[in-house]
């Protein structure tokens, strides 16, 4: 179904104040899936990482796979203005689910000198352009086959939302980066897709009694900065961002999702709906939500994230009591002297 362009709008707000929480060049590639095992037996399975391998391999083989890359760009250029603001040079960097290179397209060699690109699915490795020294590592982001303190950056981009143990993910991060080491993330937040969740429930609920997920769980903004804190994380970043795109409709969204190889990977999804039950969805969507011009939005929220490893270099917190001023005298620290008894 032909879309005009003009319906892919891109609708950015302005980012929310950051709250601190707590030549191508040559190319090798080499297999470096590290054996499963060691997450620990009290994690919930709720993703069938196999299914989300296929679907992310089925996805880069479609002959326009470049049309459904939008966001995934969107996103890549923001994590790199975020490399860009942080002023030295990276010799050795991990770009963790890393597609096909929406991180590195944005990056230059004279920021990272040689780029790991990991992923889970071969197929997005064989289209990795870039101009900055390239190994391409088969990797399943939660079980990394790296040795302690070997990278300088490590970045991930739309990926570990689909991980089934993010605390554990997390410790790998931190543990494969060197001391003074940083990681800057994005993954989809909780109001990712409302529109369509509340939808597809209505419709669902209303012609058969009852409705499953069909949007996979997304972690919340609150538990995140706790989870970077407890895998080890310091001087911690955390803020939301939120990309609208307007679609003709909702079947519309749905193609684009399985053309990012976004679909849902739960073990407990409905295998698929009735065609009733679509229609139905769609009508909903329509009438609740679309815009002036007929076109439906649809929101992803996205959460940013930046944590570095410690190193006795970096600046540390005064110890408690240290203090010389209290605070009822801040407000007269710039009052001339002879105006303080005043």
């Amino acid at each position: 179904m032909l879309r005009p362009a003009s319906l892919w709008h891109f609708c950015r707000r302005p980012r929310s104040a950051r709250v601190p929480a707590e030549n191508l060049g040559r190319r090798e590639v080499t297999s470096g899936v590290s054996p499963r095992g060691g997450t620990s037996s009290r994690v919930l399975n709720i993703f069938d990482r196999d299914l989300k391998r296929k679907q992310k391999n089925w996805a880069a083989q479609q002959p326009e796979t470049t049309k459904f890359d939008y966001l995934r760009e969107e996103v890549g250029s923001r994590i790199a203005d975020r490399v860009y603001d942080i002023p030295r040079d990276f010799p050795l960097a991990l770009d963790l689910g890393c597609g096909r290179g929406y991180i590195a397209q944005y990056l230059n060699k004279e920021t990272v000198g040689k780029f790991f690109q990991a992923d889970i699915a071969e197929n997005a490795l064989n289209s990795l352009e870039t101009e900055i020294p390239t190994v391409s590592v088969l990797v399943d982001e939660e079980s990394l086959p790296f040795r302690e303190n070997t990278f300088d950056l490590v970045v991930s981009s739309l990926s570990l939302h689909w991980v089934n143990d993010l605390p554990r993910a997390l410790e790998q991060i931190h543990y494969v980066l060197k001391p003074d080491g940083v990681f800057i993330g994005a993954m989809f937040g909780g109001d990712t897709l409302y529109e369509l969740r509340c939808s597809l429930q209505l419709a669902e609920t209303e012609r058969e009694g009852g409705f499953s997920p069909h949007i996979s769980p997304f972690t919340a903004v609150n538990d995140l900065g706790h989870l970077l804190g407890r895998a080890g994380f310091n001087t911690l970043t955390v803020d939301t961002d939120e990309i609208q795109v307007n679609y003709p409709g909702m079947f519309e969204l749905m193609e684009d999702l399985q053309g990012m190889g976004e679909s849902n990977c739960s073990w407990n999804r409905k295998a698929l709906l009735h065609r009733n039950t679509m229609l139905a969805a769609a009508a909903v969507y329509r009438e609740m939500y679309r815009n002036e011009d007929g076109s439906v939005p649809a929101t992803y929220q996205i959460y940013y994230m930046i944590g570095w490893k410690y190193h006795e270099s970096q600046a540390r917190p005064a110890k408690r009591g240290s203090a010389t001023v209290s605070f009822g005298e801040l407000g007269k620290i710039n009052i001339p002297e002879g105006e303080k008894s005043q």
